[in-house]
């Protein structure tokens, strides 16, 4: 299958080595022997490839860029809206105390759901459709999207999709690269599929210098949250527990400053 990372990696180091070695022989001249051209083929090869995978580094991590296709990590705003959604699961024993505080605040959130873990999990899934949550997309089996092949990305979208859509939800997929890897094939594959790639500009729980902490995560959202804020929190399992005492104190202090909380889409409509 094609391999979109690994081949556009070559192709930059071979045009990156290429361009070095053309300025080099612009400036100083030809080799004098074969033995030095030769070495100076090498040192661009090894220049090349450092310079291309800081590079793919960069682009693997970024939250507001991808190659191709669409990605929001936040939306303009004129209204004090944000969106909260939550990453992996569902977990049918912690949905009470998810959906209870988002009931309480009339909060719609986007939940988005790893393929293998709401195919386990079938009842917790068809609790947030019946709930009105959105559903997004996180993968199937949660690997890095990172030097795979588009097969291996459609494969984790698609069925994933099929998942959610036995689930009976109807609404638009929005889909989430774990850990926010992503290079070449994946962005290649959601741009011709017309898909929307969601990452996010806060992450109290991951990001916040008290992460473990329910008010250092509320303090850390205050600080940093803004109109079209998109929001990250992991509240499945017992890894999750701070989370999810986190959330209706975030919940609280948002809806004190006017905030209301909608789904990504929504968010999305409004610009």
């Amino acid at each position: 299958m094609l391999n979109l990372d690994l081949m556009a990696f070559v192709l930059l180091i071979a045009v990156v080595a290429a361009g070095l070695a053309w300025l080099w022989r612009r400036l100083r001249g030809p080799a004098a022997t074969p033995r030095w051209a030769a070495v100076r083929v090498a040192a661009w090869t090894f220049v090349a490839l450092a310079v291309v995978s800081a590079a793919a580094y960069w682009v693997m991590n970024a939250r507001t860029f991808q190659v191709a296709g669409t990605l929001v990590s936040s939306v303009p705003a004129t209204t004090k809206a944000v969106a909260l959604t939550f990453d992996d699961g569902p977990d049918a024993a912690y949905v009470d105390e998810v959906l209870g505080p988002l009931g309480r605040y009339h909060a719609r959130a986007t939940f988005f759901v790893v393929g293998v873990v709401a195919q386990e999990e079938p009842e917790a899934l068809r609790r947030l459709v019946a709930a009105g949550e959105e559903i997004g997309n996180h993968s199937y089996s949660h690997p890095r999207l990172v030097g795979v092949t588009v097969g291996r990305v459609a494969d984790e979208v698609e069925r994933t999709d099929s998942v959610i859509r036995a689930a009976g939800y109807g609404g638009p997929i929005l889909f989430r690269p774990p850990y926010c890897k992503k290079l070449v094939s994946a962005p290649y594959y959601l741009w011709r599929h017309g898909r929307t790639t969601v990452t996010w500009d806060l992450e109290p729980d991951s990001e916040s210098s008290g992460a473990g902490d329910p008010q250092a995560m509320v303090h850390y959202v205050l600080a940093n949250v803004r109109p079209g804020s998109i929001i990250l929190l992991h509240p499945w399992g017992k890894s999750g527990d701070a989370s999810r005492r986190a959330l209706p104190l975030i919940l609280e202090a948002l809806a004190a400053r006017g905030y209301s909380f909608v789904t990504v889409s929504e968010l999305l409509a409004t610009r």
